[in-house]
């Protein structure tokens, strides 16, 4: 909103200075306006999807690293720990994250609710169904080593299910280029000089 009327009032100021007609200048200076508006907006949102894609990515990495920390009996809080030193190297969001759990935890703040909060801030479905299964583990007291290797497995096969669809997405946006403009060319390449001889065979038929 600032930038929106900074730059309104800096259009305006800058054409009452520049004897700029007075129905030019309120044009561009709504249309800037607009633009500061819709620009933060747009600039927030595409951090945030990239931030939950690189969350998403490395999801899996750390639960593997999750589950081989409790299966060697290391306590869920310490591990949790770890994997967020771990996984720095993979996902700088995600350790920032696990950190951010880590450190409520350390200030007194439940465990299920710093779970409860890493999903809110997230908004991932995959990390709502790990502290989901968290939870439950904790609740009726089931092996958080299997649980999280299920949940690891799952989220594999999602992983890999979306690189299929994004490799058939790429495969169809292929089509275009290639037949407006690959296909006439190598046509024209293969084509062109039989088609060239048949003109100058025409030719002389003609003489």
């Amino acid at each position: 909103m600032v930038l929106a009327a900074g730059l309104a009032i800096a259009t305006l100021v800058g054409g009452a200075l520049l004897n700029v007609r007075l129905p030019t200048t309120l044009f561009l200076a709504v249309w800037l306006a607009a633009l500061g508006w819709l620009l933060p907006n747009w600039y927030v949102l595409q951090r945030r999807r990239k931030r939950r894609t690189e969350i998403s990515a490395a999801l899996a990495d750390a639960l593997d690293l999750l589950v081989a920390c409790v299966e060697a009996g290391v306590g869920l809080n310490q591990a949790l720990v770890r994997v967020a030193e771990e996984v720095r190297n993979i996902s700088e969001a995600l350790s920032a994250e696990l950190a951010m759990v880590n450190l409520e935890i350390r200030a007194g703040t439940p465990r299920d609710r710093a779970l409860r909060n890493l999903a809110e801030r997230t908004g991932l479905e995959d990390i709502e169904n790990l502290v989901s299964t968290l939870i439950q583990t904790e609740r009726f007291g089931t092996s958080v080593g299997r649980a999280l290797r299920v949940q690891a497995d799952t989220l594999r096969q999602k992983r890999r299910q979306r690189a299929e669809e994004a490799a058939a997405k790429t495969t169809i946006k292929l089509v275009f280029p290639l037949v407006m403009f690959i296909f006439p060319a190598l046509f024209v390449v293969v084509l062109g000089p039989a088609a060239i001889q048949v003109v100058k065979a025409l030719m002389e038929m003609q003489i």
